[in-house]
């Protein structure tokens, strides 16, 4: 139980900072942002240990090994993603603006 009352805690925290940043406005937008994403990230440590027990220990280790790759899988797809749209943007052909499109 007292590991459920310490994440809890911790998640009303990590709700309620980015909450007030964006309510207040006390950065720039993109600092705000990257704030955000700050505590995002810790917010979802936060639950993986304290409520769904994730740990390097637990079932022998398999569960923070398909973690581990399911985040490796995810972060190559995400820049495979961005480089795709980076030279489809980049190697386009230039439209001009005036050109109607025929229907």
């Amino acid at each position: 139980m007292r590991d459920y009352a310490i994440g809890f805690v911790l998640s009303v925290i990590l709700t309620a900072i980015p909450f007030w940043l964006v309510m207040e406005k006390p950065f720039a937008a993109g600092v705000t942002a990257a704030i955000i994403m700050a505590f995002a990230v810790v917010q979802i440590v936060v639950h993986m240990i304290y409520f769904l027990h994730m740990t390097p220990r637990a079932e022998g280790g398999w569960s923070m090994t398909a973690l581990v790759f399911t985040i490796i899988v995810v972060l190559i797809m995400l820049a495979g993603s961005l480089w795709v749209m980076h030279h489809l943007n980049t190697n386009m052909m230039p439209m001009p603006h005036d050109v109607r499109q025929i229907p």
